[in-house]
């Protein structure tokens, strides 16, 4: 087959690619047509399961507050009986990331609490550590039960691939599903493939799996991938008419259509020299 036909062919297959992609823009197609009873049947989202990585902010309330005050971290108890506070430094404002009021989660799945020593705090969710928190305190060390609140301060998913704005995106209320992760990236661009969207996701026990999800697949509500953990990768690829646009000759044969033309170059000058000699 000549090079030309091949060239002819590639850009009718890119072309047709093309014109069959706008079929598969809409996400979620026909999803009004779930029956509610199996919608009303999907279980609610569940707190987060909490691993190494996490950085968790926990604040031990109760009516004698001045008794909880050395459980929570950067509080202590002054001479005088008030609470006082530890200075945790100038950054703490402009990046909670780095105060030392929060407790970073080890590769051991561990935290160290004042007073409480380690706590193991992988595979647990938010609820079950602060029940966990206050068996320990109560009745031990104070008379009055108290009350525990554990937020995560890093609750954060990546997306990567043919969005409008990849990155890291950080959920301010723990919870984030998979169309929310890509309206903050910008949503998919036109060359973004719908049907086959990666996602990646690192569990609490250290393994990880990779799923394949179909955005125009009406099922992905039903899908439970469709709320995500925390640190979940997302991987947008190209469709076929973006890799179709993006596909280059290779360099070996560019060098010999280059070395062809600049022959046939050659060649014409030669035979129109020969042509104007011979009409003299």
């Amino acid at each position: 087959m000549k090079l030309s036909n091949c060239l002819i062919i590639g850009a009718m297959a890119a072309f047709l690619t093309s014109c069959h992609a706008p079929s598969k823009v809409a996400y979620m197609t026909e999803a009004e047509n779930i029956p509610s009873s199996v919608l009303n049947q999907l279980p609610s989202v569940t707190d987060p399961i909490l691993g190494p990585g996490d950085l968790l902010n926990i604040r031990v309330f109760s009516a004698d507050q001045a008794a909880v005050a050395p459980f929570n971290k950067g509080q202590y108890i002054t001479a005088a009986g008030d609470i006082g506070m530890t200075n945790t430094g100038a950054n703490t404002a402009s990046t909670p990331e780095a105060s030392t009021e929060f407790y970073l989660v080890g590769t051991d799945g561990d935290i160290e609490m004042p007073i409480l020593g380690r706590i193991k705090v992988a595979g647990l969710t938010k609820e079950q550590l602060a029940n966990h928190i206050v068996g320990e305190i109560y009745p031990k060390y104070v008379k009055i039960k108290p009350s525990v609140e554990v937020r995560l301060m890093n609750f954060k998913v990546t997306v990567l691939g043919q969005v409008q704005s990849p990155g890291v995106y950080v959920s301010k209320n723990e919870r984030l599903n998979i169309l929310e992760a890509l309206a903050m990236a910008g949503d998919l661009d036109i060359m973004g493939e719908r049907d086959n969207v990666m996602l990646i996701r690192s569990n609490p026990d250290g393994t990880r799996e990779v799923q394949r999800l179909n955005l125009n697949d009406r099922n992905l509500l039903l899908s439970p991938y469709f709320n995500l953990h925390q640190n979940d990768f997302i991987y947008v690829e190209p469709n076929r008419s973006a890799k179709a646009r993006s596909w280059q000759m290779h360099q070996g044969w560019m060098t010999a259509i280059s070395v062809v033309g600049g022959i046939s170059s050659i060649s014409a000058l030669v035979v129109g020299i020969i042509n104007l000699t011979d009409n003299k």
